[in-house]
């Protein structure tokens, strides 16, 4: 007999500088957390370089949880358009390293998060980092922001998965 897989869900809050990452699992049917962090590129180097170390660092993480699917929020509206840039840059290599990994992906805007999260849409930040420790049971703040975003994210798509298996 096969053992069933562990359902995980990796998370993750695009960023260039830091990006932010949870690992959920499905426990019994309740969403525990797993772990999560930041993976943070090194300001002094090159942006080729940068974008590596994203790939780089993803893909040590992708291997030791073994996610089956992640979560990715998608950018919303940046003013400054260098940022945007590489932000949207850094998220496409996420994105391929994702799919080079045969890690399902699903996407989310901030909004579903919120509204998934909070149940409303327009949450302030700590509505909803209050509504994760909450959901995962956590008691202490979870840190750094970035890393509570993703754990969020994670969630949304724990709602989604449960959605398509009714």
């Amino acid at each position: 007999m096969q053992k069933k897989k562990t359902e995980r869900i990796l998370g993750i809050d695009p960023g260039f500088g830091r990006i932010g990452w949870g690992v959920i699992e499905n426990k019994k049917g309740k969403w525990v957390g797993v772990a999560y962090g930041c993976i943070e590129t090194d300001k002094k180097a090159d942006f080729v370089t940068r974008l590596e170390e994203i790939s780089i660092d993803l893909t040590a993480i992708i291997k030791k949880y073994k996610p089956e699917f992640s979560a990715v929020e998608e950018l919303f509206f940046y003013k400054n358009v260098t940022t945007a840039i590489k932000v949207g840059q850094a998220r496409g290599v996420i994105l391929l390293t994702l799919k080079q990994q045969n890690v399902i992906v699903y996407e989310f805007t901030p909004l579903q998060v919120k509204q998934s999260i909070t149940g409303y849409g327009r949450a302030e930040k700590g509505q909803l980092q209050r509504m994760v420790k909450l959901m995962l049971g956590v008691k202490k703040p979870i840190t750094p922001d970035d890393a509570a975003d993703a754990l969020a994210v994670a969630l949304t798509c724990s709602t989604g998965l449960r959605m398509l298996k009714m």
